[in-house]
């Protein structure tokens, strides 16, 4: 099994220069008891690996309905570090032998799984088994058939599953998805979506086994929702193409790079593209009247957004990870349901595997609802 002393972040490993992170993040506050009596629901973080410790761990300290409760690692080292950092109660502090036992902890309403790819279905299984809500990274999972047992199995527990789609909490990209859906230059014509970077060998992104697919499951999936959150709608077909991987040893079974396009309900056709090889970063529209785009568009901040009349967009710097994490604990406290659920990351997934097949057959595959 894989050494989970090494699992960390399930978003890119973007390079400095994409200017991915937050600059002027608050000194960390101690959060517990208090923060539970005034009613705050506690999430424990499972993986401490970049995204935790650079995003997850910095953003629960500027939260307003949630807090840094606990901890779940392999690497012991890690440890102290985090408990002095973020004032941790020993009883919240678990590895993967005593993960189970967290079901007996009151402290711990919610389980955030931070892990690869190819695990997070059974953490996030064994999480609402132990009767915890549970807000697992993208993509969900590596089928659809592991979506859908932990789908499963959260409903059985009666507990909820969302997933950790910070861009729907983002001021920029829901100005682009109310422009498209809005019509405000009317009928979009033309859509454009790449994002890519370039990455280092040895991460466990570049292993098939930990990772389920290549930039498609990393990157790619940020493009296929920007697509359809910005038109309001979701692809009838797909296709896609992809050219030999330039380094073997490097990408352990996952495409280097992939074309792919999206065939929508109304005919436009979405041109896709992410890689592991090239820099790109953007969103764009054009529509009957004129054209709109976020470049960058998937960073955590420094995002730019302008239109074809000159209007730029300009919104306060915010932690898209404590807007995401607060959006979810009020729907628990209030028993609505998530706006990014488990069945957006099993439909993204059941559009990921087809274009897959679309790459490996060089045929247009119909994505059939069930």
């Amino acid at each position: 099994m894989y050494n989970l002393s090494l699992a960390g972040i399930s978003l890119p490993l973007i390079s400095s220069g994409s200017n991915c992170r937050n600059s002027d993040k608050p000194k960390p506050k101690r959060m517990t008891v208090k923060d539970k009596k005034a009613g705050k629901l506690g999430i424990a973080l499972v993986g401490l690996g970049s995204y935790s410790g650079g995003q997850l761990a910095p953003a629960l300290q500027q939260t307003e309905h949630c807090y840094l409760a606990g901890i779940v690692t392999g690497t012991p080292a890690k440890i102290p570090v985090w408990k002095e950092k973020y004032g941790l109660a020993d009883k919240n502090i678990y590895n993967y032998d005593n993960y189970d036992e967290i079901k007996d902890n009151p402290d711990i309403d919610i389980i955030y799984i931070v892990l690869p790819n190819s695990l997070h279905a059974e953490y996030a299984i064994r999480a609402a088994k132990a009767g915890k809500h549970v807000i697992c990274e993208k993509p969900m999972a590596i089928s659809v058939a592991e979506c859908d047992k932990m789908i499963a199995a959260s409903k059985e527990a009666g507990k909820m599953l969302s997933i950790g789609y910070r861009l729907h909490y983002d001021p920029y990209n829901l100005e682009m998805a109310r422009l498209g859906k809005e019509k405000v230059y009317g009928e979009i014509k033309k859509m454009n979506a790449e994002f890519s970077f370039i990455a280092q060998k040895g991460i466990w992104r570049l292993d098939k086994k930990l990772a389920g697919g290549g930039p498609l499951m990393d990157l790619g999936i940020y493009c296929l929702q920007g697509v359809m959150y910005t038109t309001g709608m979701e692809p009838v077909a797909v296709t896609a193409q992809s050219p030999l991987v330039t380094d073997t040893e490097k990408f352990l079974g996952v495409e280097e790079t992939l074309s792919f396009q999206m065939e929508m309900p109304n005919g436009l056709i979405a041109e896709c593209r992410t890689s592991y090889s090239e820099n790109a970063n953007f969103l764009r529209a054009e529509a009957e009247r004129g054209w709109f785009e976020l470049k960058p568009a998937y960073s955590y901040s420094g995002l730019k957004g302008i239109t074809s009349n000159g209007k730029i967009m300009e919104y306060p710097n915010l932690s898209q990870q404590a807007k995401q994490m607060d959006a979810f604990c009020l729907s628990v406290k209030n028993n609505q349901p998530s706006v990014v659920p488990g069945e957006m990351g099993r439909r993204d997934l059941k559009i990921i595997e087809a274009i897959y097949e679309a790459m490996r057959t060089g045929r247009r595959v119909e994505i059939v609802k069930n």
